[in-house]
């Protein structure tokens, strides 16, 4: 069996979710009560998101592919970063690092083509909602994507950085996202929603509708690594 290396502490509330998640799915599928070798570095999330603001990738990559290094020589076989956001430097660091890396963009776009769907909205930070980095993997798998207005960017971006990375998860902040995403589905005419932010399930987990599924990112990254790991 493969064992794990997580990037996480980005924010630490979507880490012990990815951590419970990755139990709970290798049970299901190993009900013998044992449980997956894996290691976490927890990071430093300001540091990451304070130079992922201010534009400085190269450092952002440098930072990640020390932190990635630790996880080699810990002894994992392969890694992942636990959210969206730093997957901005993603192809620096597959391509940099000599540990194998599991892209949670990659096993979403997967799982969105698997399901069928053609056009799906993205929700995640500023980082994410703008980046390239969805757009290019899903564009190469023929699936349009479609991100809120400027304004409701801003919304999204603003509840994510003071409350939900501070973990904080409100019922207006949920109310106020699930609006967001029915407009989109009404003028975008998108068919699923991708939570692109590993806290979003925390606080949207159980709130899809039939007319509007999620794709709920930590989970599906978390059935890939267990698939890994099992391999």
């Amino acid at each position: 069996m493969k064992t794990l290396g997580i990037i996480g502490g980005t924010g630490p509330e979507s880490t012990i979710d990815y951590y419970r998640l990755l139990i709970a799915t290798y049970r299901a599928r190993n009900p013998d009560g044992s449980a997956p070798p894996l290691f976490i570095n927890s990071i430093d999330n300001q540091k990451m998101l304070g130079l992922i603001g201010a534009g400085e990738l190269a450092e952002v990559s440098e930072y990640l592919l020390s932190e990635i290094r630790k996880l080699e020589r810990a002894g994992a076989d392969f890694g992942l970063l636990a959210a969206n956001t730093p997957h901005v430097v993603f192809d620096i660091l597959e391509r940099e690092s000599s540990l194998p890396l599991l892209s949670i963009v990659e096993a979403t776009c997967e799982a969105a083509k698997a399901a069928g769907f053609t056009r799906v909205g993205l929700f995640g930070t500023r980082f994410t909602m703008q980046g390239n980095f969805y757009p290019t993997v899903f564009a190469k798998a023929e699936l349009a994507l479609a991100i809120p207005t400027a304004a409701d960017q801003d919304y999204i971006h603003d509840k994510y950085m003071s409350e939900l990375v501070r973990g904080n998860f409100l019922p207006t902040t949920r109310a106020g996202l699930l609006a967001i995403a029915e407009r989109l589905r009404e003028t975008k005419k998108i068919e699923a929603l991708i939570l692109g932010g590993t806290e979003l399930p925390l606080l949207l987990r159980g709130a899809e509708t039939e007319s509007l599924p999620f794709l709920d990112t930590a989970k599906i990254h978390v059935e890939a690594a267990v698939a890994r790991m099992l391999s």
